[in-house]
């Protein structure tokens, strides 16, 4: 950047922070003061449109017309995070720099080469009508709040954002960007190593594990790009199904807790909707007008991140010259730029995106820019009644890959893999970048429907946390998750004869790690007559806040991190969904004599610093901050907790953090929400977020759900409609 961009760029910053300071000032409103700034009159419905509310500002939209039912959903997504909403929709259109000045412009120009927006025109000419309307109605409902409500979120003033309409299109090019490939910033970031020489050594030991992972984007004081293109993607999660021959009531449980950054506004947002053709309750993302974990009369149902190869990069040195597109990009404080987005035959050039770093000219082939109606397929699943029905309405779903978790009344559950891939054979690719010649095998493509499937098994218990699909005629991916948390799902379950919903309440909590036991009890075996073997030995995995085992062993795991990965550390940590594995495997190398040495010497170093024997949780912290708070020298005012956190990489209450140094660390990923359905009961509901539904700084329901996240408790989330007008006592009535 020049001078003159660098001073407009921190004018700007100095302005959103001097905004959020006067916001953090003076409060925000309580939910009588928020319900009564929603715009209630000439409202394009046909009919009167009720939004229930209850105490925690969760809406339950009840309305006589499909159609209807969509524009109040879309109300109420706006009128709780907008600011939010609007935020997003710039950033899938590579529209930061409006927002953000000259600083963000090649963040912008790396967005766009993404492109997010490439296929929406033709996905939306794939939508049946009924969808098409659905969606238009939801962004009708967007528009209409943003134009007519009272006062809009503090996010329009500190970032200069104008009253724009919604439409169909911005639904679908969030959604594109909310299905954006995980697999990228690990290939990204390993592509940066590839000059190295032992880095075909690297890439063998990583494609050979169980995975890799990448980087967590929210950090202390900027974000890099990925961070950034993948802070919405399904990365993670947690989802159990117990069957009815396994619970007291003879139907069917579901457990899910969805695993994203930690940010406020979260992630998600809980509501629920009945209409002539839909009628269901759960976690939604803001601004897509579908229910991603929820249930209905009939069925519940949750996802976990696949981890799918669904994109290839290839070599582009010898691909044929392609011809340039330019795009302008409007600039606050600034003149608007114009950018040189190129093509080529198998995608995108990644190289053009000069903020990835790429060097070597790189193609991306994504199964996002092949258009796929993924509106419809939500929507059928939301309105499925038993598994065909369910079946049929995953094998829609293209991006992102998806381990889809299903139950229902009748005590039936299973699992089915969700994505569209190209038809690859089960061999390992030999390198993260591949030949042109690779791409034939993207000619033909397998769906839902030719991928493994689980149904109503033996053990009565159907688990997902992102492992290594088993089965198939194809490769799925090449990074899987470490299998912590998959098997400590079964294990926990298995010695009960029948299952409560309380126990997967307990296990949404449980901070065991299965991965840690097995390398401290190697750790112990090296040092038996060391001091930290000897405290270590004490510990049984469990990463309490109030524990110091966990402090001692995380900061002997980063020493032991240093001395098999030397100068590349940290980019082989994070490039390893199981960095543990890929550290014992290095470290199994060692001469046993040079490692004997090495470990003791280490355990000296751990012993050696400060406050080593202090609670995990003085260390590990968490730190929910805007997603402004990732702008230079901002983050504290955007910080709105800084609290003792249990839990770690691979427990299933996810906390994960980096390498743990000598002093705090911020909780960047993990478990956001949690939802709990009981199928023999539709009002037998429970979720929780971390945080809360407002999006709007300070308000009542801002934060008011962390007390009830620390201590295990949830919300009622009823799906009967005589139920929420009983005990929802807040009414919204968008008359026509």
């Amino acid at each position: 950047m020049t001078t003159a961009d660098k001073l407009a760029t921190a004018l700007i910053v100095a302005r959103i922070g001097a905004a959020m300071a006067a916001v953090r000032l003076t409060g925000g409103p309580d939910l009588a003061q928020r319900l009564a700034d929603i715009p209630t009159r000439g409202m394009p419905v046909s009919r009167p449109v009720t939004i229930h509310w209850n105490d925690y500002a969760i809406p339950f939209v009840e309305a006589d017309t499909d159609e209807d039912a969509a524009f109040g959903l879309g109300v109420a997504h706006a009128h709780l995070r907008l600011g939010q909403m609007e935020i997003m929709r710039r950033l899938a259109a590579g529209r930061l720099a409006e927002m953000l000045g000259p600083g963000a412009v090649e963040t912008d120009r790396g967005l766009r080469v993404l492109g997010f927006a490439r296929t929406v025109e033709r996905i939306v000419a794939l939508m049946p009508e009924a969808t098409r309307r659905w969606g238009a109605s939801f962004a009708d409902g967007i528009t209409h709040y943003s134009a007519a409500c009272r006062r809009l979120p503090p996010e329009f003033g500190m970032l200069g954002l104008e009253r724009e309409p919604w439409t169909l299109a911005d639904i679908v090019t969030i959604g594109r960007m909310a299905s954006a490939d995980c697999n990228w910033v690990i290939l990204f970031n390993l592509l940066k190593l590839r000059d190295r020489p032992d880095w075909p050594d690297l890439w063998r030991a990583l494609v050979d594990q169980e995975g890799a992972s990448f980087r967590p984007p929210v950090g202390e004081g900027g974000a890099d790009f990925g961070g950034i293109a993948t802070c919405l993607s399904r990365s993670g999660s947690n989802a159990v199904a117990v069957a009815g021959s396994r619970t007291a009531t003879g139907a069917a449980l579901m457990a899910a807790d969805p695993h994203l950054s930690l940010m406020l506004p979260n992630l998600w947002l809980v509501a629920g909707v009945r209409s002539p053709s839909h009628h269901a309750v759960g976690l939604m993302l803001p601004g897509l007008p579908f229910v991603a974990i929820g249930r209905n009369p009939w069925i519940a149902w949750s996802g976990t991140a696949l981890q799918s190869a669904s994109s290839d990069l290839f070599d582009a040195r010898r691909l044929p010259a392609s011809p340039t597109r330019r795009e302008r990009i409007k600039v606050r404080g600034s003149n608007s730029r114009e950018v040189e987005i190129r093509d080529t035959a198998l995608g995108p050039l990644l190289s053009d995106a000069a903020i990835l770093g790429l060097g070597d000219p790189v193609a991306l082939k994504w199964m996002g820019h092949v258009p796929s109606d993924e509106l419809s397929a939500w929507a059928r699943m939301s309105q499925a009644r038993d598994w065909p029905e369910f079946v049929a309405a995953a094998d829609g779903i293209a991006v992102p890959g998806q381990n889809m978790v299903y139950a229902d009344a009748k005590g039936h559950v299973g699992k089915v893999i969700a994505c569209r891939l190209p038809r690859r054979p089960h061999a390992a690719q030999a390198d993260a970048v591949l030949p042109p010649t690779e791409y034939r095998h993207w000619r033909t493509m397998i769906s839902a429907r030719d991928l493994p499937k689980v149904y109503d098994p033996a053990s009565g218990i159907v688990a997902s946390a992102n492992e290594r699909p088993r089965g198939g005629e194809v490769r799925v991916g090449l990074f899987f998750s470490a299998h912590d948390r998959f098997l400590r799902l079964h294990r926990l379950l298995a010695g009960r004869a029948k299952v409560a919903l309380d126990d997967l309440a307990a296990m949404q909590r449980d901070v065991y790690s299965e991965s840690a036991v097995e390398v401290k009890t190697w750790l112990c075996r090296h040092l038996d007559d060391h001091p930290l073997g000897g405290k270590l030995t004490r510990w049984d995995g469990d990463y309490d806040a109030e524990s110091p085992y966990p402090t001692m062993f995380e900061r002997m795991v980063g020493q032991l991190h240093d001395l098999v990965h030397g100068d590349a550390g940290q980019a082989a940590y994070w490039s390893s969904w199981d960095p543990m594995a890929l550290m014992r495997k290095r470290l199994a190398a060692f001469d046993p004599v040079r490692l004997a040495g090495d470990l003791r010497r280490a355990a000296d170093a751990v012993l050696r610093e400060r406050n080593v024997g202090a609670p995990w949780g003085r260390f590990h912290r968490l730190r929910l901050a805007h997603v402004l708070g990732m702008l230079p020298g901002l983050g504290a005012l955007f910080r709105f907790t800084d609290l003792p956190s249990a839990g770690g990489n691979e427990t299933l209450m996810k906390t994960a953090h980096g390498l743990a140094g000598h002093g705090r660390h911020p909780v960047r990923f993990g478990a956001n929400a949690r939802f709990l359905a009981d199928l023999s009961d539709p009002d037998r509901n429970r979720v929780v977020l971390l945080g809360g539904q407002d999006g709007w700084f300070g308000s009542a329901n801002f934060l008011d759900q962390i007390e009830l996240w620390r201590l295990g408790r949830a919300i009622d989330l009823p799906l009967r409609l005589e139920t929420v007008r009983a005990t929802f006592p807040f009414r919204t009535v968008l008359a026509p």
